[in-house]
């Protein structure tokens, strides 16, 4: 089988998209499944984790296979100087598929190009996390039934946020309307606008959460990462502009699910927690099934 990456949520099709949500569910109903045994895959995490990487090789294991890898290049070659180009050729030397994260944009990309395996991007930068956006499309499908006709209200760092730039991508596929709600600093980037413009899905853009929330099915709340500034007082300015309260989900729809990619530092008052709409909790478990389904198809053993 022709090796095959994931690096981007644009690398799949709608129909491919559609299959994994399935898949997922499959697993989730199937949670150990030994498709993979005697397999070996890579976890090379060059920046701080906890539920991507765990999550990932929760679903490595609950698959059969073996995970080999480092959270830390403390103890590798990298920290004696060795390039990134070397460490991922020779360490595809000794897996059937690497999962990756670096703090480098477009780093998973290029070790695409350079390994003799497939590559799963687990976030680069502010750029991608296409995993994440598929655990999210498989938290919308389970809480709304569908894809398709939902109203999303994405709040906080929409501008270095990699999750929410993968999950618009993703939803610009099926008939979503979008409400983008961010100070000015961190507005959604205009490539993003101009290409739901261009895919003529409609978006509203305001500094205030307001009314929008009640009309919303998901809000997608983010943290406002400190990791992404190169100014410090830029983030004092806006790390705790907004925080989502339960007095605030009053009058919101019966339907809506709040959702977060975590670490919440803030954003996420704890009197939420028990809200009957959040769904975070859940959303992280949902990984676990989701990243199954991705690793078993992207090496063919679960189409």
């Amino acid at each position: 089988m022709e090796k095959r990456s994931l690096i981007s949520i644009t690398d799949l099709t709608k129909e491919e998209i559609v299959r994994i949500t399935e898949l997922a569910a499959y697993f989730e109903a199937h949670p150990y499944e030994p498709l993979l045994h005697g397999r070996v895959i890579a976890s090379l995490f060059f920046e701080p984790s906890t539920r991507t990487r765990l999550s990932f090789e929760s679903a490595i294991n609950r698959l059969g296979a073996r995970v080999i890898g480092f959270s830390d290049t403390t103890n590798t070659s990298v920290s004696k100087g060795e390039t990134f180009h070397d460490t991922i050729q020779v360490i595809s030397n000794y897996c059937d598929m690497i999962v990756m994260r670096h703090p480098v944009e477009g780093a998973p990309r290029y070790a695409s190009e350079i390994s003799k395996v497939p590559i799963v991007n687990a976030g680069d930068g502010a750029n991608q996390h296409p995993s994440q956006t598929l655990l999210d499309l498989y938290s919308i499908k389970k809480t709304q039934g569908t894809l398709d006709g939902i109203n999303i209200m994405m709040v906080g760092d929409l501008k270095y946020g990699r999750t929410v730039h993968s999950l618009l991508q993703a939803l610009s596929h099926f008939d979503t309307k979008f409400s983008f709600v961010s100070p000015p600093e961190l507005q959604m980037p205009e490539e993003y606008k101009s290409f739901l413009r261009e895919k003529g899905l409609s978006y509203t853009e305001t500094t205030e959460i307001g009314d929008a929330i009640n009309r919303a099915d998901i809000v997608y709340m983010t943290r406002v990462q400190r990791e992404r500034f190169t100014d410090p007082m830029e983030y004092e300015r806006v790390k705790n502009v907004y925080v989502l309260r339960n007095g605030m989900l009053e009058g919101t729809k019966e339907n809506m699910r709040i959702l977060h990619p975590l670490p919440r530092v803030g954003e996420i008052s704890p009197d939420v927690d028990a809200n009957p709409k959040v769904y975070y909790f859940q959303q992280t478990e949902n990984g676990v099934y989701t990243r199954m389904a991705i690793i078993s198809y992207l090496l063919g053993v679960k189409q």
